[in-house]
């Protein structure tokens, strides 16, 4: 042994072992460093803490049946609670007698502790501090399965239950709530006998798989497009490479919004030899979305400059195209000397242009601003010579003009939103300059300008043609036949070249 009682040593007092302070009533013998390390010793070591932390299940196996005194065996309660802790704790050293036979010298060792019996009276809990959820009823369960018959009722006489019952299928409906989506709240229904009936359940349901739906078009839209006053991730990464080049010096924030775009100020940065940075500029960024362009597409597929290029391309592609095509507008105009943006620089569906106002302060609409009776006609006049620049020289019809796409700015007329401009050997050139001429001479006239043409003679002062109608019925008629004859000379020859007949150019409007 590693320590041996001294010879002399007396028997000492309960109290004197127990206590720390007393004297010790062995002693040390040292050992040398051989039998430390042996094999042997560490055996011996381990028996001994095993035998001093599972005491009972010695004292169980080898122990009379029932020990103690006093102890009330005329409650049959607690004979069967003494019977079962005997029990097992005769299990329990039977499974520790199986585990030091398996494990043996092994230093890898296995357990049987989830096999031991532990007993709910033996725990210190009272029944007060068992979970609620045990305790408590919940509503949305029922206490008992329920099942009905294949007969489709339960009961006799009075007492019938059909599977149709109100109470039944109410708490059935209740409990099926729980099937729902879990972004879909239905509330707490802890405490109350909740009964859904089938019309308010089923449209529960619906509701939820609605609101799914949303949910996942929704994070479609913000992750794949340009929503409202915001940008989508793509986007906003062209915004960010404009502004670390320099290009940019910074993005104040949004100041319009329309049906197919979002317009943003910004200051201009450094300008370099081949190209001038406006001091502000307006980035105008075309929406992703294809629902504000699935009924635009007549303006794009018919232009001979893109025709060939919109069939090949996907739904996404024709938006770049669709800025393209505001980019081209806007440079024919600019060298026309029109006065419209200055285009800066196109990156996808971002177009940059030249910021019409002062200050982030855009330029009002020409419907917001109000103005005198001689600023009005002097404004009617320049819209009208405008117009026939647009005809004349750009060979661009607008096909959107109206007093929401003019600026007043500077004491004159800003023209803007050119993106669904054609020229007018489009199929429906006529028709849209026709819609044109409409717009501005209805504004013009309740403004008060009474020199405004109505739209059949602005239309021919634009245009120079001729077309002599008594009413808007056969002008339009009219219209349509003179696009259905250059239409036919279009798929006859393979060249977009005029056949309206005109006597000469249009005249020139002037104050």
């Amino acid at each position: 042994g590693v320590a041996a009682a001294a010879p002399d040593a007396g028997p000492s007092p309960a109290w004197q072992s127990k206590c720390p302070w007393g004297a010790p009533s062995t002693t040390s013998i040292s050992c040398s460093l051989a039998d430390v390390m042996s094999e042997q010793l560490a055996k011996e070591l381990q028996l001994e803490e095993e035998n001093a932390a599972f005491p009972e299940v010695v004292a169980a196996a080898e122990g009379p049946f029932i020990t103690g005194e006093n102890i009330d065996t005329s409650s049959d309660l607690m004979l069967a609670q003494m019977l079962q802790m005997e029990f097992d704790r005769e299990y329990d050293a039977q499974l520790r007698r199986e585990e030091k036979k398996i494990n043996g010298d092994s230093k890898v060792s296995i357990s049987f502790e989830n096999y031991r019996k532990v007993h709910p009276y033996d725990s210190d809990s009272s029944e007060d501090e068992v979970d609620w959820q045990d305790t408590r009823h919940d509503p949305y369960r029922a206490d008992k399965p329920t099942t009905t018959p294949r007969r489709g009722f339960i009961g006799k006489g009075k007492d019938i239950t059909t599977k149709h019952d109100e109470v039944v299928c109410g708490r059935k409906n209740t409990a099926r709530m729980e099937n729902f989506a879990p972004e879909f709240q239905v509330g707490d229904g802890i405490g109350m006998d909740l009964k859904l009936s089938n019309q308010v359940f089923n449209a529960l349901k619906q509701h939820a798989y609605s609101e799914e739906r949303r949910s996942a078009r929704l994070h479609e839209k913000k992750e794949h497009s340009t929503a409202e006053k915001a940008v989508d991730p793509k986007t906003r990464l062209l915004l960010y490479k404009m502004v670390n080049s320099g290009m940019l010096e910074t993005i104040t924030g949004c100041i319009s919004t329309g049906k197919e775009s979002v317009v943003f100020h910004a200051y201009g940065g450094n300008s370099t030899e081949d190209k001038v940075i406006p001091p502000e500029c307006a980035i105008k960024v075309f929406k992703t979305t294809l629902n504000e362009f699935k009924n635009r597409d007549k303006y794009i597929k018919d232009d001979y400059r893109f025709k060939d290029r919109f069939s090949k391309l996907n739904p996404r592609k024709i938006i770049r195209m669709w800025a393209e095509k505001e980019m081209h507008n806007l440079t024919r105009m600019q060298n026309a000397g029109i006065p419209c943006p200055q285009v800066v620089i196109l990156k996808k569906h971002v177009l940059v242009m030249s910021f019409i106002g002062q200050d982030q302060v855009p330029a009002p609409k020409l419907k917001d601003v109000t103005l005198n009776s001689e600023d009005m006609k002097k404004a009617y006049y320049q819209i009208l010579n405008m117009m026939q620049q647009l005809y004349r020289e750009c060979n661009l019809v607008h096909a959107d003009l109206s007093e929401y796409n003019m600026l007043w700015h500077d004491g004159k007329v800003w023209l803007i939103d050119v993106s669904q401009s054609v020229e007018p050997t489009h199929p429906h050139g006529l028709e849209f300059l026709f819609r044109d001429c409409r717009n501005v001479s209805q504004f013009f006239q309740k403004g008060g300008v009474a020199e405004a043409l109505n739209e059949r003679e602005l239309f021919n002062a634009v245009s120079g043609l001729n077309i002599t109608a008594d009413n808007e019925v056969d002008f339009q008629a009219e219209i349509e036949a003179l696009e259905k004859m250059n239409e036919d000379h279009v798929q006859n020859h393979g060249k977009k070249l005029s056949t309206f007949s005109s006597d000469g150019d249009p005249p020139i409007y002037d104050e």
